[in-house]
C-alpha cells in the first residue's frame, strides 16, 4: 500500500516537473506542453488504476491552487478555460493507456506505444475537442482541426513513452507496475 502511494505521488510529481519544460502557447489558448508525456507514462508504467490516481492527485493539487501546470498555472480558473477538456481527459487517458499495457501481452515497447497512442491521443483528444468546442464556441469539427497541431509532437511522445517504459522494465523490473 505504501509503495503504491509513493509511486502515485512520484508520478504526479513527474507530470508537474514536465510542466517546467517551456510550453508553446497557441492563439486559441491550449498550449503544447510536455505534460502529456507524463500522462502517458503514468498509464504505461503504473498501470490503469495507479496511473489514473496519479493524474487525479495532480489535478486536485492544481484545483487547490498549486501552480503545477505548464507556465505556472493552477487554481480553479484553469478548469474554466479552453484546456478543460484535456485536463478532464488526463486521468481517463492514463487509465486507458495503462489498461492496454496490462491486458495486451504484446512486447512491452509496442504495448506502451499503442497504449499511449490510444489513451494519450485518441481518448485525450476526444475530451479535448469537446472542451475546446464548448469554450471556444466552435463546432466539434472546427475544434478537431485545431487539435491537428498537437499530433506530430504527441506521436513523438508515444514513441518516448514506449522506450522509457521498456527501459524501466529492463533497469528496474520491479518498478514496472503495469505488468506486475
Amino acid at each position: 500500500m505504501e509503495r503504491n502511494l509513493a509511486h502515485i505521488a512520484l508520478f504526479a510529481a513527474l507530470i508537474a516537473v514536465l510542466g517546467i519544460v517551456p510550453a508553446i502557447n497557441l492563439p486559441f489558448g491550449v498550449p503544447i506542453t510536455a505534460q502529456s508525456l507524463g500522462i502517458m507514462l503514468c498509464g504505461t508504467v503504473l498501470g490503469a488504476k495507479r496511473g489514473g490516481l496519479a493524474v487525479i492527485l495532480l489535478l486536485v493539487l492544481v484545483a487547490l491552487g498549486l501552480p503545477l501546470l505548464s507556465g505556472g498555472r493552477g487554481g480553479l480558473g484553469v478548469f474554466a478555460g479552453p484546456s478543460v477538456g484535456f485536463l478532464i481527459g488526463w486521468p481517463v487517458a492514463a487509465f486507458v493507456a495503462g489498461l492496454i499495457v496490462e491486458r495486451w501481452k504484446a512486447p512491452l515497447a509496442m504495448a506502451s506505444f499503442v497504449g499511449s497512442l490510444i489513451g494519450g491521443i485518441l481518448v485525450l483528444y476526444a475530451f479535448g475537442i469537446v472542451g475546446m468546442a464548448v469554450k471556444l464556441d466552435k463546432t466539434l469539427s472546427e475544434a478537431a482541426v485545431l487539435t491537428l497541431v498537437y499530433v506530430p509532437g504527441d506521436l513523438i511522445k508515444c514513441v518516448l513513452a514506449g522506450a522509457v517504459t521498456r527501459g524501466i522494465a529492463k533497469m528496474r523490473p520491479g518498478s514496472l507496475l503495469s505488468r506486475s
